[in-house]
């Protein structure tokens, strides 16, 4: 009975660091914006089939929740190339945003991109004319790529929102994998840029 109880504990710890350290990272490295016009960048997984994956299925919902619905001027950018041969990365977000959850706004695709630095330099003559940006990924992710906006174009960071792509108790039971890969991706970051985050 005590181990029960013991186990049950150290997996409601395991969970909540787990929700803790996401909720934090999709926090990091924005601020507040203004103005109207705005750029929601959805950043692609790798999809050897020929519709859209799992993961970024969720990726392109998270994406479009973050789109805000007051604005009128906004444009869903889907970032990321072809890693078989076949449809790109960003082809396929874009087909599934629009046949499959009808999402009928601007939608830009950026193609190319095979690494996350790339997307990033590749989003940004995209990006140079909107007023707040949102880069929407996994938390881990996506700080990784506004880390290296940051990097590339610092203008264009201080113009970085948060993104919807966190959400309490969404993907509950794999956000401490999540977290623990996040630790190793974001390893290579600068103190300056986890400022904001670990």
């Amino acid at each position: 009975m005590r181990w029960r109880a013991g186990a049950a504990i150290a997996g409601a710890l395991v969970l909540g660091w787990g929700e803790w350290a996401n909720r934090r990272w999709s926090r990091a490295l924005v601020g507040h914006g203004r103005g109207v016009s705005e750029a929601v960048v959805v950043l692609g997984y790798r999809n050897p089939q020929a519709t859209a994956n799992i993961v970024n299925r969720w990726r392109v919902r998270a994406g479009l929740r973050s789109v805000t619905a007051h604005s009128g001027d906004t444009c869903v950018i889907f970032s990321g190339g072809s890693t078989t041969g076949g449809a790109s990365e960003a082809q396929l977000m874009a087909d599934y945003a629009k046949s499959v959850l009808g999402f009928d706004g601007t939608v830009l695709l950026e193609e190319r991109s095979r690494t996350t630095w790339e997307n990033v330099t590749n989003v940004i003559p995209l990006i140079e004319d909107v007023d707040r940006v949102k880069i929407v990924s996994q938390p881990a992710h996506a700080l990784k790529a506004r880390a290296y906006l940051r990097r590339q174009r610092p203008d264009l960071a201080k113009r970085l929102v948060p993104a919807d792509d966190y959400r309490l108790g969404e993907w509950l039971i794999v956000k401490p994998l999540l977290a623990l890969y996040g630790l190793w991706t974001l390893r290579g970051l600068e103190d300056d840029e986890r400022k904001n985050s670990l």
